[in-house]
């Protein structure tokens, strides 16, 4: 099944979904286990065009049996998992929301890593005190998504640049 890049105008309730999201992740995964959880990507940004996807960072402790449990908990909320080798460790992404015959209802990436200095934090953050950059990737995103409407691979691979040039900046920025 091919699921087409759909570019949506900023919602407000961006966030509220995200926070009701991390609720019921709070709910299912232990305490210990989870270290934090942030909203990244272009949903976390007001005011940018964005695939309505809500992609959340999740920080776990490195203790044994910690990815064991944090995949049995979200399988059990409707999360599929996704082995990401190429992806720091522990090597996990959960999905929700994607059917063999397209969306329903809300899209969410989950994206499970030990604690860390994550580029998508950074990149979030610049984004959102930068209005030209925010621009300037919205464009990008608009162009990609006619180029590659049915390549998701090639549509984020397409950023790639961009995001590295901005993520120069901002680490320039946050470390003179």
């Amino acid at each position: 099944m091919l699921f087409p890049i759909i570019l949506a105008e900023s919602n407000p309730a961006w966030p509220d979904i995200f926070a009701q999201e991390k609720k019921c992740l709070e709910k299912v995964i232990e305490p210990k286990i989870v270290v934090k959880i942030e909203h990244i990507g272009s949903t976390a940004v007001p005011g940018l065009l964005a695939k309505p996807t809500i992609d959340i960072l999740m920080e776990i402790n490195d203790s044994p049996g910690s990815s064991d449990a944090v995949q049995l908990s979200l399988k059990r909320i409707g999360y599929q998992y996704i082995p990401k080798p190429e992806n720091p460790p522990p090597h996990m992404m959960f999905v929700k929301g994607y059917t063999e015959h397209g969306f329903q209802g809300q899209a969410y990436h989950v994206h499970v890593r030990y604690p860390g200095d994550w580029d998508e934090l950074v990149f979030r953050d610049y984004i959102k005190t930068h209005p030209t950059a925010a621009n300037e990737y919205a464009r990008l995103k608009q162009k990609l998504a006619v180029e590659f409407k049915n390549d998701r691979e090639q549509y984020t691979s397409g950023k790639t640049e961009f995001v590295k040039r901005v993520l120069k900046r901002a680490r320039r920025d946050l470390n003179p």
